[in-house]
């Protein structure tokens, strides 16, 4: 292969999401409201999210059109392009072809804008001026900043304070776009400051932060609430990655066996993988590998129940995986994989044994991505350094058995605001932390006991 990019055209680009809805191997467990202990309707959803979000989160249509003013936008980066990288290959001696669909070519440096701009469009149609989230190492702070930006809305991000301590040039980047960025927990809502003050140095969590945005959303009559992950339309969103690399993949006369992708909430591993599911379903042979980091090992330890999403227990009740609501993180570099939950519709997948999870450590993760970086040339983001290594792994599999398998890496952002996590593992600085069963019994403990309806 003399090229080793892949790229398509504006007019190749995907018109349609795909829902994996109606293709299930089962039914997705609904959203209970808490207070109810009953499945949820659009009634319940309407104070936080426009009401087209609110129908493509729950529709059983395959197809869904994207409108062109999307589409528009899109353009601006997509479609991404899919790289062979032959020079990993070659260092690896390995048999196997080792592709990554890159999507650090957005504006904001990775995947997130993907859904970004759909749900800033919506929000705009319905009249709302402002909207609140959350983002944990920042990536998704700066696609919604970025998206409120091209569709005039105001934005307030709430981020993970060890992330705002530890990668200030996110917060400059949401900031340029014309967002307003706050360390989490904060004193502004009445979730931060119950937290502060059981504890005033607390580092964060997604949870805290989510908690933080629903409030400030749900108290304001010109707001709403965003998410960049874990929820049905935001996963579908992303899989214009997964339909775009289907058509590169063609291209390049491959069918891929191995997907690889780092999972916080799912979006980014999700939209990559779903357009491959149905295929594996009707028989296909092809693994989907999700990876997570051994700090917060959500899909390898986590309980799979119902749990709420937020630590100040204002979001639905999902059933995902989960080490509880009230988990805290250890402050680990890959700030997007620290979430306690995890989407339902990848939990569901995961649990009916389509998708398989793994846990790395942050140094070895680490240490794939320089590997990566010194023969590829392209610096990843530390959550994207989990899936390298897994597939670095898989890839060293090959070349003991002569297997001379297709392997697709996630490839979901760059990692030039993350320079600061690689001087550290580069001084030797960097330490591993793997949670202990003691405080994920602890944290679950919190979980309210739901039965499933229909169970």
């Amino acid at each position: 292969m003399g090229d080793t990019r892949i790229v398509l055209s504006e007019r190749e680009m995907p018109q349609r999401w795909y829902n994996i809805q109606p293709d299930l191997p089962a039914p997705l467990a609904p959203p209970i409201n808490p207070a109810t202990g009953k499945p949820i309707g659009p009634e319940d959803l309407a104070p936080i999210f426009p009401m087209e979000l609110i129908k493509q989160e729950v529709s059983m249509e395959r197809w869904i059109d994207i409108p062109d003013e999307i589409l528009e936008i899109y353009k601006l980066w997509r479609p991404s392009p899919l790289y062979r990288a032959l020079r990993l290959e070659k260092a690896l001696k390995t048999p196997a072809r080792i592709y990554y669909k890159n999507e650090s070519f957005s504006p904001a440096g990775s995947h997130k804008p993907n859904t970004a701009v759909v749900q800033a469009y919506y929000n705009k149609k319905e009249g709302v001026k402002r909207i609140c989230t959350e983002t944990g190492a920042g990536q998704w702070g700066s696609g919604l900043a970025l998206a409120c930006c091209l569709f005039g809305l105001k934005c307030t991000v709430y981020m993970v304070r060890i992330s705002y301590d530890q990668k200030p040039y996110r917060k400059v980047l949401i900031r340029t776009w014309g967002a307003e960025v706050f360390p989490s927990p904060t004193d502004k809502t009445n979730a931060g400051r119950a937290i502060l003050e059981k504890d005033p140095d607390s580092s964060g969590s997604l949870g805290i932060a989510i908690s933080e945005a629903v409030e400030d959303a749900a108290s304001h009559d010109d707001a709403k609430y965003s998410l960049g992950s874990v929820l049905n339309h935001v996963l579908m969103h992303q899989t214009i990655v997964g339909l775009e690399l289907k058509q590169q993949l063609k291209i390049a006369g491959e069918e891929p066996d191995i997907i690889a992708g780092c999972v916080g909430g799912g979006s980014n591993f999700a939209g990559q993988c779903f357009p491959f599911v149905k295929d594996k379903l009707d028989g296909k042979k092809i693994d989907f590998i999700a990876c997570e980091p051994t700090a917060c090992p959500t899909l390898t330890r986590g309980a799979y129940r119902y749990d709420f999403g937020d630590t100040a227990e204002l979001t639905p009740l999902l059933k995902m995986y989960t080490l509880g609501h009230r988990f805290i993180p250890a402050p680990i570099h890959a700030g997007g994989l620290r979430y306690h939950g995890n989407a339902p519709l990848l939990c569901l997948l995961v649990n009916k044994g389509v998708i398989e999870a793994r846990a790395y450590h942050q140094k070895e993760a680490f240490e794939a991505a320089v590997t990566f970086a010194r023969t590829e040339g392209s610096l990843c983001a530390p959550e994207t350094s989990h899936c390298i290594k897994a597939a670095i792994d898989e890839a060293l599999k090959c070349k003991e058995t002569g297997e001379e398998k297709c392997i697709v890496i996630a490839y979901s952002g760059h990692g030039f605001f993350d320079l600061a996590s690689y001087e550290k593992y580069l001084d030797g600085e960097l330490i591993d932390y793997e949670h202990p069963d003691e405080k994920i019994k602890e944290a679950l403990k919190d979980i309210p006991e739901i039965v499933e309806p229909g169970a």
